[in-house]
């Protein structure tokens, strides 16, 4: 099935604020009820495809019919832009500018080739489009005209699975819960599983390099990718030959993270993991962030090494947003810091690592909650988004962003943040609650998740741009990267630039012109758009 088009996810999971929740953003925040309903679906004003016969005629041929080849009003509302706060509230407006003319479904890697040959004869922009999820404008293009919204849905399947070496070919437009079903059935597990698991594909984890809440214990989805297939309108790219190579520079590297903007990647080669006999998810207590933080660094650079590793600061703890489906349900003793701490694996490795864990945590001034916030954790682990909406349809702005840093920065960036979004939205009339949680560790750092929840303003977009803006100069400053998870997108593309750097971005940029002489993928996304391009004849 489809996302909801105005929001997160399946409308059936869905759920209204608790009446504490609402009381409480009316008298912290000021937050108001919403002056009207949002349109609904066929309330939007689509304007028809501005694609001729001929060109929807040559792109159906590429993709094996007409039933491939979609112009419908719904279908290109359902394929314009992602799932950010600002994404959500311009479609529930009924703000259609960035609607794709067509969505192209394509079944495999030659008929992307194809659908690349047609829309570079035609100059048309090509936005590929996985599960949709994208919160950092990554699914509109820069720049303004007709594009093609290519859904890889049909390109779906475990193409191969190598039990001796411990590895999965699966094709990019595969959902994450397929996958591992697939996988399962081989004994095997990815051990990915971001916040968007329910709904994202192959292809998306690696063109954003994606990061799932199990990392501390199967690391990011860059780090799991062996191999990739990648049609260009260049022609195609592929890369891995080995796990570890010293022969030249590590191309799989230049295409993760590249979201799209360098070619669409078709298949993925990944390390794949004996499915776990055990999973075990409990909950300790720090007295303070930085407490707690101390203790995750030390499990993080020292071990034993947890699967899952979380540490939700005072605020985010109070409201109980570290447990997303008991929001407002805290209980008076749930203050300091609560950290999720799971560990997976045999039944013998689960208990020894959780020993040796346990007693450094309490060495660390750590107290045990017991498994039950961790279960509860678990269960809820997936439902943030659906609370996001909730709190948009209750008339609240709620957004998150992210970064990370090394460990020594993490103290001064985890403040610099803050006191950027308290300051800029109080100063704007409506004064934040910023809450924030570790959710990723490395044994040189960690990553920052910070969620934001505040009045919308009489123009939420434009309310909520400086705030985003002022955190994103605080990262900077405090020497963080721009984005840790999420991917750069258009919303983060001009600090992008500057974390790489003028002659890094030029690097960059010559790639780009080398396997996408016209500029028709993803423009302005990643990369500013404007750039000369070499024409393809004048090339040696």
């Amino acid at each position: 099935m489809d996302m909801l088009w105005s929001g997160w996810g399946d409308p059936a999971e869905a759920a209204p604020l608790p009446d504490t929740v609402i009381g409480l953003l009316r008298d912290l925040l000021g937050v108001k009820p919403r002056d009207a309903e949002p349109l609904r679906l066929e309330e939007i004003a689509v304007p028809a495809t501005p694609l001729g016969a001929e060109v929807l005629a040559e792109l159906a041929a590429a993709v094996g019919g007409d039933a491939h080849v979609r112009t419908d009003a719904e279908s290109r509302v359902r394929h314009t832009r992602g799932k950010s706060t600002p994404d959500l509230l311009r479609i529930r407006a009924g703000d259609v500018a960035d609607v794709p003319a067509v969505v192209v479904l394509p079944a495999g890697h030659d008929e992307v080739l194809a659908v690349l040959r047609v829309c570079s004869a035609h100059r048309l922009t090509v936005v590929p489009f996985g599960g949709g999820t994208s919160v950092v404008g990554g699914l509109a293009p820069g720049r303004r005209g007709p594009f093609v919204a290519l859904d890889l849905r049909r390109t779906d399947r475990l193409v191969d699975v190598d039990p001796v070496s411990r590895t999965a070919t699966l094709e990019a437009g595969l959902r994450a819960p397929e996958a591992e079903r697939l996988l399962a059935e081989h004994g095997f597990t990815l051990g990915h599983f971001p916040q968007s698991y329910e709904w994202a594909t192959i292809g998306g984890f690696a063109a954003a390099r994606s990061s799932g809440q199990a990392s501390a214990g199967y690391g990011r989805f860059d780090e799991m990718v062996l191999g990739l297939t990648v049609a260009t309108p260049e022609g195609t790219l592929e890369t891995g030959r080995a796990p570890r190579s010293a022969a030249g520079p590590d191309l799989r590297q230049l295409i993760l993270g590249s979201e799209g903007a360098f070619g669409v990647i078709t298949s993925v080669t990944v390390r794949v993991r004996p499915q776990p006999a055990t999973r075990v998810y409990e909950g300790w207590r720090f007295a303070s962030f930085e407490e707690g933080g101390a203790a995750l660094r030390r499990l993080a650079q020292d071990g034993p090494r947890p699967t899952v590793l979380r540490l939700s600061d005072e605020t985010e703890t109070l409201i109980g947003l570290a447990q997303p489906d008991a929001i407002g349900a805290a209980a008076p003793q749930d203050t300091g810091c609560l950290a999720i701490v799971g560990f997976e694996g045999t039944e013998e490795d689960t208990a020894h690592r959780r020993e040796l864990a346990s007693a450094i945590l309490r060495e660390c001034g750590g107290t045990p909650a017991g498994e039950e916030p961790g279960e509860r954790w678990a269960h809820g682990r997936y439902s943030a988004p659906y609370l996001r909406d909730a709190l948009l349809d209750a008339g609240a702005f709620a957004e998150t962003l992210e970064t990370a840093a090394f460990w020594s920065r993490v103290p001064e960036l985890y403040a610099a943040v803050r006191t950027a979004l308290n300051t800029t939205l109080t100063e704007a009339g409506t004064p934040p609650l910023v809450m924030c949680h570790i959710s990723h560790v490395y044994e040189n750092g960690a990553s920052l998740y910070f969620t934001v929840v505040s009045a919308q303003g009489e123009d939420p977009v434009a309310h909520w741009a400086p705030a985003k803006a002022a955190a994103n100069e605080a990262i900077l400053a405090a020497g963080g990267t721009i984005s840790h998870h999420h991917g750069v997108g258009t919303d983060h593309r001009d600090w992008y630039v500057r974390e790489a750097g003028e002659l890094g971005v030029e690097a960059l940029l010559a790639v780009k012109r080398r396997l996408d002489p016209g500029e028709l993928l993803n423009p302005g996304v990643l990369l500013p758009t404007g750039r000369p391009t070499e024409p393809a004849a004048d090339r040696p």
